[in-house]
């Protein structure tokens, strides 16, 4: 019987070589005689040890990582993929405290299973939400998902329940469900993690979300710079409807349920909800004034309830387990788990899934294991790019949505990018507004011309030209940017532009 053996097809692996990493095992098994099946699962996520290959044995699944091509032959002359005595032997999968101590729900399945397998997906508990979805009325199900506190995890984090009420309740001939799936924020990746790793997961949250609603159709707004993502999505899509689970008679029922895949525009400001609708129907990427709000008056009009992949994958665990098994992870508000992605100057980056509630310390310094360049860490920004970078007086604040807004911070999509002690921080105050410039959507004058004119304050700042008329100049245009912005764009860029000032003042000649 053959030998299974795990090497990840997610794009970071890839990047570090996973491709050449399983040819190599498939030649260097078929020379030895050694029966061996290839299986490309997708990533657990420790990027930090990719490309992580897994045998399967009779204690569990063993890990090897990270595994570079040229380790190869030599892991086959340790006794690979038998008991081998090498250095990259990680031991049992489940041993991995980097992993053990996670609590995951949204990624479960993440590295555990081929992508693309229906079976693997139906072993696991998939479609479980989904048939119990088909036995219960819209408002039941709109009511499990709002009992749960699942929040929108793609930045605002609106209630998920309340969105999708709206939208069931408006009438309509025709309603659609959007995935926000164009992930632009700097430091995220756990939109592209999940749809490579475990696809039929947003595809069952969103056909949960349309037999909620209302809605017969959807779309996946992808992100054009994720080819994998493209692939793999393309390919479940298309077995899922051939296995009744999209398309006509959703299971045997009478529902209806289609998914279109769409690419996306290139354009950050895409990721906002009224541009993303307006790309999907052909236009330029501009934001729309609100109200309207898209779930009464989106895509083509019709009533539309645009969510994150992450929330839409979320959905189905809820209706699998109940709202109460969701809701008793996390606290306050902030129900369910939160899903962080650590990147930047950081020893061990990658995507980790824990309740709300720890802090940023324990995350940078407990999973991240530092940074990378083994220097003191001095900041941290939280949110993408227009989230507000923290000093060490604020790494102790419990990481949920309350309590980062009560210190100026945000969530967003949860994104945590470590700077360490080389950092300038006026530098990337400006970078700031300079992004902002170069993404603005260009549709209102604060975020249009506001950037632009920031970016020349900061300048005549750093080079110390009139430091503290042009610092009050700096402040009343983030008044008038927040204040005047049509969407966050504009409105949150000032966020890491003042508290770059606030915190790190000695960076800007102060």
């Amino acid at each position: 019987m053959a030998v299974r053996v795990y090497v990840p097809r997610d794009a970071t692996a890839c990047a570090l070589g996973a491709d050449e990493v399983a040819e190599r095992i498939r030649d260097g098994a078929a020379g030895r005689g050694i029966d061996v099946e290839v299986i490309r699962n997708g990533s657990r996520g420790a990027f930090w040890l990719e490309p992580l290959v897994e045998v399967e044995t009779d204690q569990g699944r063993m890990a090897f990582g990270p595994v570079a091509p040229i380790e190869v032959p030599g892991l086959f002359e340790a006794g690979f993929p038998g008991d081998a005595d090498h250095r990259l032997s990680l031991g049992a999968v489940e041993g991995i405290d980097w992993l053990a101590s996670q609590q995951r729900l949204t990624f479960a399945r993440a590295g555990w299973t081929d992508p693309l397998s229906l079976e693997d997906y139906r072993d696991t508990g998939g479609f479980k939400g989904l048939e119990r979805a088909l036995q219960m009325e819209p408002q039941a199900i709109v009511d499990e998902i709002k009992e749960s506190g699942l929040r929108g995890r793609g930045g605002a984090a609106f209630p998920t329940g309340i969105k999708w009420q709206t939208v069931l309740d408006t009438s309509a001939d025709q309603k659609y469900i959007v995935c926000n799936a164009d992930e632009g924020d700097s430091g995220t990746f756990a939109d592209r993690l999940l749809m490579e790793a475990d696809p039929y997961q947003l595809i069952e949250g969103m056909t949960i979300a349309g037999l909620a609603v209302g809605a017969s159709e959807g779309y996946i707004y992808l992100r054009s710079e994720y080819p994998h993502c493209k692939s793999v999505l393309s390919d479940a899509i298309d077995r899922a409807s051939q296995a009744g689970y999209l398309g006509e008679n959703l299971c045997g029922s009478r529902n209806v349920f289609r998914i279109e895949l769409r690419i996306g525009a290139g354009a950050y400001i895409c990721g906002e909800e009224t541009s993303l609708l307006d790309s999907l129907e052909g236009k330029r990427g501009l934001v729309r004034f609100k109200p309207p709000v898209p779930a009464v008056e989106g895509l083509m009009g019709k009533p539309t309830a645009v969510n994150n992949v992450l929330s839409l994958a979320a959905a189905s665990t809820v209706l699998a387990q109940g709202a109460a098994f969701y809701r008793d992870f996390g606290t306050g508000r902030s129900r369910g788990t939160l899903t962080v992605q650590l990147a930047g100057n950081i020893k061990r980056g990658g995507l980790v899934e824990i309740p709300f509630g720890e802090t940023l310390r324990e995350l940078v310094e407990g999973y991240g294991g530092g940074t990378a360049s083994g220097r003191p860490v001095r900041s941290i920004q939280v949110g993408g790019p227009l989230g507000t970078y923290l000093p060490e007086s604020h790494w102790d604040v419990a990481l949920d949505y309350e309590a980062l807004a009560e210190i100026g911070g945000m969530l967003g999509h949860g994104g945590v990018v470590v700077f360490d002690d080389t950092v300038d921080m006026a530098q990337q105050a400006r970078f700031a507004m300079e992004f902002c410039a170069v993404e603005s959507c260009g549709k209102c004058t604060p975020c249009r011309v506001g950037s632009v004119r920031g970016v020349e304050v900061i300048d005549r700042v750093i080079a110390g030209q009139d430091r503290e008329f042009n610092l009050e100049v700096l402040d009343d245009l983030c008044d008038t940017m927040i204040e005047g912005s049509l969407c966050a764009m504009g409105g949150l860029t000032p966020l890491p532009v003042r508290s770059a000032i606030m915190h790190f003042p000695e960076d800007f000649g102060d």
